[in-house]
């Protein structure tokens, strides 16, 4: 599985580790992803995903139900 908030849709970046002497090497800068399980109260089940802390803010914020409605119309998650 790829390393994707399924809310966010924010992915890892790729950087640069600068030493004293301004030699550059390549690093990632990976997310903070959980795996979490909610209740959804529209379907009455658990959904699992693959969130970051942000996205569980969001979740926290708007509901579960609103944030994967709109995590859906952006492309970003893809539920059965």
């Amino acid at each position: 599985m790829s390393k994707v908030c399924e809310i966010t849709g924010r992915k890892r970046m790729v950087g640069n580790n600068v030493a004293h002497s301004k030699l550059r090497t390549k690093r990632t800068f990976d997310l903070n992803l959980k795996t979490k399980k909610f209740w959804s109260e529209a379907e009455q089940r658990f959904v699992t995903l693959r969130v970051t802390c942000k996205g569980m803010r969001i979740i926290e914020k708007n509901g579960l139900d609103s944030t994967l409605k709109a995590a859906q119309k952006k492309g970003f998650v893809n539920l059965v």
